[in-house]
């Protein structure tokens, strides 16, 4: 095996397809399901791969490709705004978690050179797990998301000195003196004192070369149209900024994140983020891997106890350090506790930091394969926890933020009250509004309701499913209720309660497709309007404008589409329970459409006739 490479990749991607969109229906995450790819053919499972070194080599290129797109997110002011979480958060994280690990670890009988090396290793957090995590949760722009990234940042700067640092406290005390005096002596050379200035002359040089070759650069191979150039481009830029770093003496994946925030607003930059997607899901999904095939079982069956006192200690350290620290920035406790147990683990970089302290001989093999397994095994605790939270925690502490955050008293009782006030809910709004109408606005997400009230516009705080809400809002005197909120769920909820507890008032509800729209006519919803319905009939009308057609039977068309479908939808309503009897009715009113508007008058599309209702199959 280890001498076919296609044998193996086929391997790695065979386990991935079996196991990962498993681990995702049960609800256990994907990194989950790597890391049971990764048991699974390794050494200590199958034993189809055992080069997990090599492959964790390749795949940590997943990291720094995966920083540099977050850091195409951010914009340079940005991450000037985040400079109180990297200093308070990100700093004081570090510092006070390694202190108190390497205070257990003298405790247990370590000594203070291999303490100091292990609880700094430790302190550091997975990127590729924590990063992972929040961009499928989408809390990548949240506190959360920000707070966990600062802290990354941080732990991303400090392994050069923490690498730099190694020799020093594998020496015994005599050579370490005599290697301080030569720190000393070095010192007075001035060629040291230019280290800095050429570390910040190079990161100057990074800037300007951004702004001044790289996007010319860009235009350019954008104008050639060769896709495939861009993405090679995309690549080269990638690894440009990782090589640049690591010449100055820092970490690839910080180059990497560095690199694309100076990109952040280029007009490149989702093209970029696009092309190089693919690669960091595929690589990061090959660094979890290679993490599963690295845990040593044998190990594990000798030592349980000591290793699982291990995990289970440095995880809960760094559990309770980050949650009280994230108090400090007043977070709410949801997000204190989901920052903690997203950066509980240890991450890659320690894996680098044991291994560079074995060959300086700080410590010795048994216990660098001991705290390897522990590394390992903290990766896999933290989607376990992440599950736990989701279903366990989150849910109360859901309740508790209702509670700290009571709905607002309702001083005023409109003809109109409109449920959530998102996009979709601004447009109807303002509409409504510009005819003169009174409105009350309600919506559940108090940052959108502070940032709305800067405009001057007045929204209430408060869950529309309650039916206290309801009740103090006037629904029962109201005309109109307008259901603008999302998720097909949470609309149906609150349409059944409307419809029970206040039968004779009028709603308007945001309907997500077809088979939503006939739910809500099912409870007796009398006005909706499906979420991408009118806007795809628009594209539609423009593209066929663009191929040729005639913009006023481009137009006719789009109308006659939107009644048609429209009469469709009501027709089939009486049969959506009866699979074969919609088919047949959606399948014979689809020829109908597609005949007429072949023909050679698009305005004369019979759309006044319904279509007939078929009951065989």
């Amino acid at each position: 095996m280890e001498n076919n490479i296609l044998l193996a990749i086929f391997v790695l991607l065979a386990a991935s397809v079996a196991l990962v969109p498993l681990a995702k229906a049960l609800g256990l995450g994907t990194v989950l399901g790597y890391l049971a790819a990764g048991i699974l053919i390794g050494p200590y499972g199958l034993g189809l791969v055992s080069d997990s070194e090599m492959i964790r080599h390749i795949a940590e290129f997943g990291i720094v490709m995966m920083l540099f797109l977050i850091g195409l997110d951010l914009q340079p002011s940005e991450v000037w705004r985040m400079r109180h979480k990297v200093l308070g958060l990100g700093v004081t994280q570090l510092t006070v978690t390694a202190l108190i690990i390497a205070l257990a670890l003298l405790a247990a009988g370590f000594s203070l050179n291999i303490a100091v090396i292990v609880a700094l290793a430790l302190s550091m957090s997975s990127t590729a797990i924590a990063m992972q995590s929040t961009q499928q949760r989408d809390i990548t722009h949240t506190d959360a998301g920000r707070a966990s990234l600062a802290v990354l940042l941080v732990q991303d700067v400090s392994v050069i000195p923490i690498l730099a640092a190694i020799p020093l406290l594998a020496m015994p005390g005599a050579a370490l003196d005599q290697e301080v005096s030569g720190a000393v002596e070095a010192i007075a050379n001035p060629m040291d004192w230019l280290t800095p200035l050429i570390i910040i002359g190079a990161f100057v040089g990074a800037v300007l070369g951004g702004r001044f070759l790289v996007r010319p650069v860009l235009r350019f191979v954008a104008q050639t149209g060769v896709r495939e150039a861009f993405t090679a481009l995309g690549l080269a830029i990638v690894f440009g900024a990782a090589l640049l770093a690591q010449f100055e003496g820092f970490s690839p994946a910080l180059g990497a994140f560095i690199g694309g925030v100076l990109l952040a607003d280029s007009e490149y930059r989702h093209e970029l983020e696009s092309n190089l997607e693919p690669f960091k899901g595929l690589l990061l999904g090959l660094f979890f891997i290679s993490v599963g095939m690295s845990i040593a079982f044998d190990i594990l069956w000798s030592e349980p106890l000591r290793l699982l006192a291990l995990v289970f200690g440095f995880v809960g350290i760094k559990i309770a350090v980050l949650f009280v620290l994230a108090s400090f920035f007043r977070m709410h406790l949801a997000d204190r506790l989901l920052v903690a147990i997203l950066l509980s683990q240890a991450g890659e970089f320690a894996f680098v930091i044991l291994q560079f302290a074995q060959n300086s001989d700080a410590i010795g093999a048994d216990d660098h394969a001991l705290l390897a397994v522990a590394i390992a095994l903290s990766m896999a605790t933290t989607p376990l926890l992440l599950l736990a939270f989701d279903r366990l925690i989150a849910p109360r502490l859901d309740a508790r933020r209702q509670q700290d955050h009571p709905n607002d008293p309702i001083d005023e009782q409109r003809r109109i009250v409109v449920l959530g006030y998102g996009r979709f809910g601004q447009i109807v709004t303002r509409m409504l509004r510009s005819q003169g109408f009174e409105m009350t606005l309600i919506d559940d997400d108090p940052a959108q309701i502070d940032l709305v009230r800067k405009f001057g516009v007045k929204v209430f705080y408060g869950d529309g499913a309650r039916l206290d809400l309801l009740h103090a809002a006037g629904v029962g005197q109201a005309d109109l209720v307008v259901i603008a909120v999302g998720g097909r769920d949470r609309i149906t909820t609150i349409a059944r309660h409307l419809r029970k507890h206040f039968p004779s008032v009028t709603v308007a509800a945001r309907a997500v497709d077809r088979g939503h729209a006939h739910e809500l006519m099912a409870l007796g919803v009398e006005i909706f309007e499906r979420e991408t319905f009118l806007s795809a009939i628009s594209l539609g009308a423009k593209v066929l404008t663009q191929l040729g057609v005639a913009p006023n039977d481009a137009l006719h068309m789009a109308q006659a589409f939107e009644r048609h479908d429209n009469e469709l939808l009501q027709d089939s309503f009486s049969v959506r329970h009866d699979e074969d009897a919609y088919v047949g009715m959606v399948r014979h009113s689809m020829g109908l459409l597609d005949e007429a508007m072949r023909g050679d008058n698009p305005s004369a599309i019979p759309v006044d006739k319904p279509a007939p209702k078929r009951t065989d199959s």
